[in-house]
């Protein structure tokens, strides 16, 4: 056998094991576990608006930390870090092999799914280190982490640019992310046929108002990231806890912020959807 005939038969397996009941497992349950994420930062922006939080962040930290506080939180810790795991080498697998549907081998689709790779990688990396004891990593304050960041890159020549270029993107993804839930892109990656009339308007009301919510959060903060670089002032930059007491300061008070908070919550629901009728 030689060794090109070799290295074809490693491909194959590699393409095997990425298409293998296991990841599949391993990707719906990703899918629920981010859901959890969503549906508690939700919650947590929700007492914000009604009542200021009592002290408590919505973002990943605020969220782990909730569940952390309460009866088996840290087992629950455990079960959503493995679980987030599932979803990273799922992306991973889509990187290195392409995604369900015609063009899902496109390198454009790929190179999405490496850097969803890597960030479900860090967020499933936040959990276990929490559930592990490490309470810095999962439960930090992403406003604090991302003037820390943002201080750093200023101080960087070309910082300005860089972190002002970076706004941009984040803010751009933002608007992607709201325009596709609207024109209900995620059609394509759900196997719609499988549902009945009920489900499929659950879907599309979770999908629609939850994509469009979390977009509207990424924008925000992407807008912020800008004035930061304009400003050379990382105080101006604000993680997704900041990023959301910001809608409280609209003229419509704290029900734009309302609004917001549920669509996370939908956002939530919609992941569990996904977990179920997703593509994989």
């Amino acid at each position: 056998m030689n060794t090109r005939s070799v290295a074809a038969q490693g491909r194959g397996q590699a393409r095997r094991a990425a298409n293998s009941k296991a990841v599949e497992v391993g990707a719906r349950a990703g899918f629920g576990a981010r859901g959890v994420i969503y549906v508690l930062v939700g919650a947590l922006a929700l007492q914000i608006a009604l009542s200021g939080g009592g002290g408590k962040q919505a973002d990943r930290g605020g969220a782990i930390a909730e569940i952390a506080e309460k009866p088996f939180g840290k087992i629950v810790l455990w079960l959503l870090g493995i679980a987030l795991v599932g979803m990273a080498l799922w992306r991973l697998s889509e990187a290195l092999f392409g995604s369900a549907g015609p063009d899902g081998g496109k390198a454009s689709k790929r190179a999405m799914a490496a850097g969803r790779f890597v960030f479900y990688s860090f967020v499933a990396y936040s959990v276990l280190a929490f559930a592990a004891g490490d309470s810095s990593s999962g439960g930090g304050s992403s406003d604090q982490q991302s003037q820390d960041v943002t201080a750093k890159v200023l101080g960087w020549p070309g910082g300005q640019w860089i972190v002002g270029i970076g706004g941009v993107v984040i803010a751009c993804a933002g608007i992607w992310i709201a325009v596709r839930a609207i024109m209900r892109k995620y059609h394509k990656h759900l196997k719609m046929t499988e549902m009945s009339q009920k489900v499929r308007r659950a879907v599309d009301i979770t999908g629609v108002f939850g994509g469009a919510a979390r977009g509207a959060v990424f924008a925000t903060a992407g807008g912020f990231a800008v004035a930061a670089a304009i400003k050379h002032n990382p105080d101006q930059t604000k993680g997704m806890d900041d990023t959301l007491r910001s809608f409280t300061d609209t003229p419509v008070g704290p029900w734009l912020l309302v609004v917001i908070a549920l669509g996370l919550v939908a956002f939530g629901i919609f992941s569990w959807f996904n977990a179920r009728y997703r593509k994989v």
